[in-house]
């Protein structure tokens, strides 16, 4: 039978005191809280609901994908994710340098890849892969950031980029877009802010997502969603957050091909919305009728009813079916 679980709840300064809150019919928090973990990832594994302290982990063993309530309220890192053999091998040298795994330096925690889905569940903010160059270029003379145009003009994306990370003073926000100047607010003299026009800036809908697959550079800005990825906790940083940065290992691994459709929405199959995936490993869908019926599959699934103040997730285990009835949004997600 399927078994809810109680995830983790974790606070970070960019999160929000209400979203994350409210969802889950908690009351305002003093700290912001900006993710809620369902899952078995060593940071942050869950529980099942009734059993005392028991760990989703030691019930169903280690499960490959993670999925998180997330809210921002200010610009999260500007940050790539490593394939699975940059995972690898990164970790493996991490392991041999006996840097600690929980060390605020560490940026290869496991040896996964991590591809992931954000779907909005509010009009949700973000930056996320390259525009083509000429969109890049127009919207940098647009700005009167001309000395920055020629050099891309010139160089091309990733000869950009390496000037721009060596670039540490403020550039003339005077022109730039009302988002770019909300980073810069937070983040006056970063080095990523000359990167971030780059980028696509995009506003998710409700039930719109996008998708980040290895390489994908990105930043989260502002907004409440649903994010599925697969279970690691691999981040490299560039800019616009206080933790660790390594622009090299960023340009080593970073994907500069423009990205053409950085927006995703469902295709309408059999009375669910079903969102194209990041990855094999996982995939997500949600039901439009207000019910589910799932038959029994050799996956496991953790579904994630979402309502005002009783927003809950549920674990199917494989070979398990199960019926769920809501007024609220239902979520699936299969562990493949």
């Amino acid at each position: 039978m399927p078994r809810r679980i109680i995830g983790v709840v974790k606070n970070y300064d960019w999160g929000d005191t209400t979203s994350i809150a409210a969802a889950l019919g908690m009351a305002a928090s003093n700290a912001p809280i900006a993710e809620y973990w369902w899952g078995t990832h060593p940071q942050g594994s869950s529980r099942v609901d009734g059993t005392g302290e028991i760990d989703l982990r030691d019930e169903l063993g280690s499960l490959t994908v993670l999925v998180k309530l997330l809210a921002c309220n200010q610009s999260l890192s500007l940050q790539t994710h490593p394939t699975i053999h940059q995972a690898v091998t990164g970790f493996a040298k991490e392991e041999s340098m006996g840097i600690p795994r929980d060390a605020a330096t560490r940026m290869y925690r496991d040896e996964s890849d991590k591809p992931e889905m954000l779907i909005a569940l509010t009009p949700f903010e973000a930056l996320c892969g390259f525009t083509d160059v000429d969109s890049a270029l127009e919207r940098l003379r647009t700005m009167n950031w001309h000395d920055e145009a020629d050099i891309l003009e010139q160089n091309g994306v990733r000869g950009y980029l390496v000037w721009a990370f060596e670039q540490h003073d403020s550039p003339n926000m005077s022109d730039a877009p009302s988002w770019l100047r909300t980073i810069a607010q937070q983040h006056p003299t970063d080095c990523g802010l000359r990167v971030a026009p780059l980028l696509h800036h995009v506003t998710l809908q409700p039930g719109e997502a996008i998708c980040l697959p290895a390489g994908n550079l990105h930043a989260y800005l502002h907004g409440f969603g649903l994010e599925v990825m697969s279970s690691s906790d691999n981040v490299i940083r560039a800019g616009f957050t206080t933790k660790h940065i390594d622009i090299a290992e960023l340009l080593r691994i970073v994907d500069v091909t423009p990205l053409a459709h950085p927006v995703v929405s469902p295709s309408h199959v059999d009375g669910h919305d079903v969102y194209p995936s990041p990855s094999p490993a996982f995939s997500v869908s949600r039901a439009t009728n207000g019910s589910l019926n799932l038959s029994a599959s050799n996956n496991l699934r953790i579904v994630v009813v979402i309502k005002t103040g009783a927003t809950e997730a549920y674990v199917v285990a494989a070979g398990e079916s199960a019926t769920f009835n809501s007024d609220g949004s239902i979520w699936i997600i299969t562990q493949n």
